[in-house]
């Protein structure tokens, strides 16, 4: 199975959603499963960006990004634990939600269908972080856009 463990018994792992087997799912301490959503980690995120720079967290970001393709390797795991060990007393932290990212844009990059992959999480957190618009908007501005309108916002964010 493709689990990431995290603290206290939790872990992030997929499992079948509304649509596909690539549902990100997180396992809190009572075995609690919930799907975390892009809301809740770019406000997370939006707060980790005010302690140590919009420009860090993107850059550690898109190392991630560079990284990923449509099949999970503990390689980049162990990436991650790396760059959000230069997060100090924040780690644990970064580290789920860099880890939450991860899954969910090899999520992207299996759906069926896909044109544009794990470009959907950058262009979100590209706008979080680079252009600097609140979580609510990151989370819901591409709903009714179609592919082609989301990829010129890609190519003109330089991905």
């Amino acid at each position: 199975m493709n689990k990431i463990d995290l603290l206290n018994g939790k872990y992030i792992y997929y499992d079948k959603g509304k649509f596909d087997k690539w549902c990100v799912y997180e396992v809190e301490e009572n075995d609690r499963k919930k799907a975390p959503k892009d809301i809740e980690y770019f406000k997370e995120l939006k707060q980790f960006s005010i302690i140590f720079t919009k420009e860090k967290i993107y850059k550690d970001f898109v190392i991630i990004y560079d990284l990923t393709t449509n099949v999970f390797d503990l390689n980049v795991v162990k990436k991650i634990n790396s760059i959000s060990n230069t997060y100090n007393e924040y780690n644990n932290q970064i580290f789920r939600l860099f880890s939450i990212l991860y899954m969910a844009m090899i999520a992207e990059e299996n759906k069926k269908g896909t044109r544009l992959g794990k470009r959907i999480k950058r262009l979100g957190i590209f706008y979080l972080l680079l252009k600097n618009n609140d979580p609510e908007f990151c989370a819901n501005f591409m709903k009714g856009k179609n592919w082609k309108e989301i990829d010129k916002l890609c190519i003109e964010g330089g991905f």
